[in-house]
C-alpha cells in the first residue's frame, strides 16, 4: 500500500506471446489485487467483429464496427472452482475462442481502430482507477495509466515466443505449424509498433524484462520483489 493509503496500479506491457497474461494473473493473485487482461478485451471485440462479418478481405467494415461499439459488452469473471479469471462477451464466456489463430490474425487490425481503442481505454480506466490492480496489455503504462506506480515491459525473442505459442495451440488440438505462428507474431509486432493510435512503446519509466531464458516462477519473484521495494506491496 502506498503512503496515501491507496493500493498501486501495476502496468504490464509488452509484445505478444511474452507470457504477460500468465505472470500478471499470478502477480495479482500473490498481491491480492484485481487482474485485468486488456488484450483479452481487444480479442473479444475482434471475435465479435468476425462473427458480425465486420472484417472483410483483411479490412474492417467501419459501419459494422460502429454498430458493434453500441452493443458489445466485455467483462471478466472469476471461476469459483479454479479461481481463474475468464473473459465474457455479452454475457457468454469466450475465453477459449479468443485464443485461437483466427482471432490472433485479426486482433492487431481491430486494435488499431481509434474508435475501438477509445471505447476500451475508457472501460479500462474505469476498472483500474481505484488501484489495487495488475493490468496487462500494450499501452497501459504509456496511455491508459501513465501515472501507474509500477510499470513493466515484457519482451523475448520472436522464436522463443513462437515456440511458446505453438506449444499452447497444439496442446489444445489446433493444427498449426511453428513457422506460421512465428510469422503471425512478427506481423503483430510490426502492426502494434507502427499503428497510428497508441502504438506499442516502452514507457520511459518502465522496467524492461526479457524473459527469453526465464521461468515464470523467476519472473514472478523478480516482479513481486520490485513492487514490494517500491510500494510495500502485500502478499496473500
Amino acid at each position: 500500500m502506498m503512503e496515501n493509503g491507496k493500493e498501486p496500479i501495476v502496468a504490464v506491457d509488452g509484445y505478444s506471446s511474452t507470457g504477460k497474461s500468465t505472470v500478471a494473473k499470478m502477480l495479482a493473485a500473490r498481491l491480492g489485487y484485481v487482474y485485468i487482461d486488456t488484450g483479452a478485451m481487444y480479442r473479444a471485440f475482434t471475435l465479435a467483429a468476425i462473427r458480425a462479418g465486420a472484417i472483410r478481405d483483411g479490412k474492417a467494415d467501419e459501419e459494422g464496427i460502429r454498430k458493434l461499439l453500441q452493443t458489445v459488452r466485455i467483462d471478466f469473471r472469476r471461476r469459483e472452482q479454479s479461481g481463474k479469471f475468464e473473459t465474457y462477451l455479452n454475457g457468454v464466456c469466450v475465453e477459449e475462442q479468443i485464443r485461437g489463430m483466427e482471432v490472433s490474425g485479426q486482433v492487431s487490425l481491430i486494435a488499431a481502430l481509434p474508435a475501438v481503442r477509445r471505447l476500451l481505454t475508457g472501460q479500462q480506466r474505469e476498472m483500474g482507477k481505484a488501484g489495487g490492480v495488475v493490468m496487462d496489455g500494450r499501452d497501459i503504462g504509456s496511455v491508459v495509466f501513465p501515472e501507474a506506480e509500477v510499470k513493466f515491459f515484457m519482451t523475448a525473442s520472436p522464436r522463443v515466443r513462437a515456440m511458446r505459442r505453438y506449444k499452447e495451440l497444439t496442446a489444445k488440438g489446433e493444427p498449426v505449424c511453428l513457422e506460421e505462428v512465428e510469422e503471425n507474431i512478427r506481423k503483430r509486432d510490426y502492426l502494434d509498433e507502427h499503428r497510428d493510435e497508441s502504438p506499442l512503446v516502452r514507457a520511459a519509466d518502465a522496467i524492461l524484462i526479457d524473459n527469453s531464458e526465464m521461468t515464470v516462477a523467476e519472473e514472478l519473484e523478480l516482479m513481486s520483489g520490485i513492487i514490494r521495494e517500491r510500494c510495500g506491496g502485500r502478499e496473500g
